[in-house]
């Protein structure tokens, strides 16, 4: 009888659809309809829509789930009449870099993105902390079979399992910078039954505060752990507090492409140099060596010490040696050889940049701050400060650097510089920039001719509007 009903009112609605009258022209419900006409029509109605409301309810699949609601994060969320804004910036921008600078401006301030404007994806480690329960969420999304877990308690060996894995790393990270101690004591716990990658990136969280406390955990990973990448980690956190290899083979064999020998005819200076390479397979090999040996062993290879090694370094005559000193010492050095290092670079200025962009991890933020700035009086550009400093440095007076100076000119004049670089350096420029420093720019471009609405300036606009929000920015 149901089917009846459901193909007899396909010409029902179809009349209806037409604008006729649909009563006098079926057969259903006859009698309930009754005579008059307009009634008629007004029972069809009731009992068709009883009928397809009860009868004809269409079933969800059988796989499809709900999914819990997403999670408010710690920050507010960037005022509505900002949020076009806020798109459009993200819509121009061209890769990961720039996003990610844009969430830690945002995060310096203290807001956060709306979630139907971006939403991160389970795998997106570079974005703020703040972000880690959005991450959990899309991770718990895309799984048919995930378990509700609370994170709303203390991370501890207990309630290690009722954190989804972005919310422990964050408040691993937080333990660690709070209680060192208990950090390493619940690493130890809980760290063997994770997986390898989970366990790389919980160990990387161990560098800051980093001491000779570590050394025992350290020392069993660097010899006992399942997965390559987590043992060479850990050989590399135990060079960086003085127990790195001692000089074997492979520091001899990386010594060798190298010499230590004085230059000068006045001031006799003591260098090391890199000997010039004959063959594709030297310059791989060499390569290769910078990958696996320490930066105390290859000073010890050298007959050197590692302080000597930083000052003695020939920088812009080798750049892909450069490049591989680098890395060592991001990988291996201690904190006091890295600021030894980046001292040397500024004195070398911005041809040191290639270089720099290795040892950035290492730098903490008032050091990459102090670089920038360093930079920036030396006519470096806003995208090479900004790949210094991230989204979270917020300058001051940056108009009145030679950098801002080149875009004012270049806003007044459209040949000082590519439209295309000019775009890249007001994106750059909003994301380095103070708020004041940013009104100031805005009142300054704009007696320069450039247009207030300009898309452009979009970033700019918004670093001028959005307010600290109780951040340290």
């Amino acid at each position: 009888m149901a089917e009846a009903i459901h193909d007899a009112l396909g010409a029902v609605l179809t009349r209806w659809t037409m604008g006729a009258a649909a009563a006098p022209a079926t057969s259903l419900w006859k009698e309930a309809l009754g005579d008059a006409p307009e009634e008629a029509e007004l029972r069809l109605l009731a009992l068709s829509g009883q009928f397809l409301g009860v009868a004809v309810t269409v079933e969800p699949p059988a796989g499809l789930r709900v999914l819990p609601d997403v999670p408010a994060l710690a920050l507010a969320t960037i005022p509505d009449p900002l949020r076009a804004t806020v798109r459009r910036i993200l819509l121009s921008m061209k890769d990961a870099r720039q996003r990610r600078d844009l969430l830690r401006f945002l995060d310096a301030r203290g807001w956060t993105m709306h979630p139907a404007d971006w939403m991160p994806a389970a795998s997106d480690d570079d974005t703020p902390d703040t972000y880690a329960p959005w991450r959990d969420w899309a991770e718990a999304s895309a799984s048919p079979a995930a378990r509700d877990r609370t994170s709303a308690h203390a991370l501890t060996a207990e309630s290690w399992d009722d954190f989804w894995p972005a919310a422990r790393q964050a408040a691993f990270g937080e333990l660690r910078r709070r209680d060192p101690a208990a950090a390493r004591a619940l690493l130890e716990t809980r760290l063997a039954g994770e997986g390898a990658d989970a366990r790389l990136r919980l160990l990387s969280l161990l560098a800051p505060q980093l001491s000779d406390d570590d050394i025992g955990l350290l020392e069993t990973l660097a010899t006992s752990d399942r997965a390559p990448k987590v043992k060479s980690l850990a050989a590399a956190l135990l060079a960086r507090l003085g127990q790195g290899a001692a000089a074997g083979e492979d520091a001899a064999e990386l010594a060798g492409y190298f010499e230590v020998r004085t230059k000068g005819l006045l001031r006799r200076t003591r260098i090391v140099a890199a000997l010039p390479l004959k063959t594709p397979a030297q310059h791989q090999r060499r390569r290769a060596l910078f990958g696996i040996v320490d930066i105390a062993g290859f000073a010890a290879a050298l007959q050197i010490t590692p302080d000597e090694l930083a000052q003695m370094w020939t920088w812009c005559e080798d750049y892909i040696a450069d490049a591989g000193i680098a890395e060592m010492a991001a990988r291996s050095a201690p904190d006091a050889l890295i600021a030894a290092l980046c001292g040397r670079l500024d004195d070398i200025g911005t041809a040191a940049m290639p270089t720099l962009d290795a040892l950035l991890p290492r730098l903490d933020r008032a050091q990459r701050m102090d670089f920038a700035r360093q930079l920036l009086r030396r006519r470096a550009s806003c995208q090479v400060a900004l790949n210094i400093t991230g989204g979270d440095c917020s300058l001051d007076g940056l108009i009145d650097t030679p950098a801002g100076a080149a875009i004012v000119v270049a806003a007044s004049n459209s040949d000082a510089m590519r439209p295309a670089e000019l775009a890249c350096e007001l994106l750059a420029f909003g994301l380095l920039a103070s708020r004041s420093a940013a009104a100031q720019a805005m009142e300054r471009l704009g007696r320069a001719g450039m247009l207030a609405a300009d898309p452009r300036l979009d970033m700019i606009r918004l670093n001028a509007a959005l307010e600290n929000n109780g951040a340290t920015g």
